[in-house]
């Protein structure tokens, strides 16, 4: 235990682990004998993976249930390259979702997270992490995690003071869930967590009308920075985001992807792959691009983890799209 206390890694993940059921039908068309396929996502995994790719040495902090899926829960995880070793275990059944393939982000899910073992996630976890969160490069955490439980949100904020306090840098992304949280939740959070980021990344309109009051990137990127982000990225559909880094903001066109699976994890992996760039220490505007090249290949695969791209076509993409003349507009 000593040996792994002792370990600095580049990113870290806090969050929560689900298994996903992927269904071969709209949600409100399945019927009785629908079939559907079993892996493994939640925007935690799916951003270490895509951290682990992007050539970050990452491990994933959550807590994952003693049910008879979190063997191969834990095992697909350290297949995509994160390290598990940190994971904790409660006597809880692990969150699972049901979803159906979508290639524009505008998905419905089913949930199951009642008393869920991610749930469970509390300060006394982040104390038991203390030393890794003060040592690594980064740590990655979002709304959702702090919209599981009051001792999630509490752990959530526990560990990004923890890493700012230390000089880390944290990239937080609001992933506001209706279901899962209020708005004034919500919006207390992002104002609390705000300050203690390197880079927030939120999508518009969802995350922008509900959490800052606007439907236009620019004003959600300059309201996020007024409440202290030092740097914004905001998603605004499947071909453009803005980035909004103190000095100017301007838009940055995505990569097309032109054979389009499924769009979850999307945002995830856009997340993983540009704060494991930054710690690695590429420039904003590179680590920003290897983020929208990552996110777009991501795309070709089903559910959250179903296609996570290695670095070299990351940045094979990446270096294509610019010398094709897509500039920043």
């Amino acid at each position: 235990m000593a040996g792994r206390a002792e370990t600095r890694y580049d990113v870290l993940v806090l969050g929560e682990v689900l298994v996903e059921i992927h269904a071969g039908t709209a949600l409100h068309e399945a019927a009785d004998g629908t079939p559907a396929r079993i892996s493994y996502s939640g925007d935690a995994l799916n951003a270490a993976a895509a951290a682990a790719a992007a050539g970050a040495r990452t491990a994933l902090l959550a807590v994952v249930g003693d049910d008879e899926l979190s063997v191969p829960l834990l095992n697909r995880a350290a297949e995509l390259g994160v390290d598990v070793s940190h994971v904790r275990r409660a006597p809880h059944p692990n969150g699972a979702y049901l979803l159906s393939a979508d290639t524009d982000g505008d998905r419905a899910f089913v949930y199951w997270r009642t008393r869920s073992a991610g749930s469970t996630l509390a300060p006394r976890h982040i104390a038991s992490w203390r030393e890794l969160l003060t040592r690594c490069g980064a740590l990655v955490t979002s709304g959702i995690t702090g919209a599981l439980s009051p001792g999630s949100r509490d752990a959530v904020l526990a560990a990004a003071r923890l890493v700012h306090g230390a000089g880390g840098h944290l990239t937080y992304d609001p992933n506001f869930r209706s279901r899962l949280t209020g708005r004034a939740e919500a919006r207390e959070l992002l104002a609390r967590i705000a300050p203690l980021t390197g880079l927030l990344k939120t999508s518009c309109p969802a995350d922008a009308l509900a959490l800052v009051d606007t439907a236009d990137p620019r004003t959600a990127a300059a309201r996020c920075r007024a409440l202290g982000a030092r740097t914004v990225v905001v998603t605004a559909g499947a071909d453009r985001l803005l980035l909004d880094d103190g000095t100017r903001a301007a838009y940055h066109p995505v990569p097309v992807n032109p054979e389009p699976v499924d769009a979850t994890g999307a945002g995830d992996c856009f997340t993983g792959t540009t704060t494991a760039r930054l710690v690695l220490g590429d420039t904003l505007a590179d680590a920003v691009a290897y983020g929208t090249a990552a996110a777009s290949l991501s795309v070709s695969g089903r559910g959250g983890t179903g296609r996570v791209p290695a670095f070299t076509e990351t940045a094979a993409l990446a270096a294509a799209h610019r010398r094709s003349g897509h500039e920043t507009a």
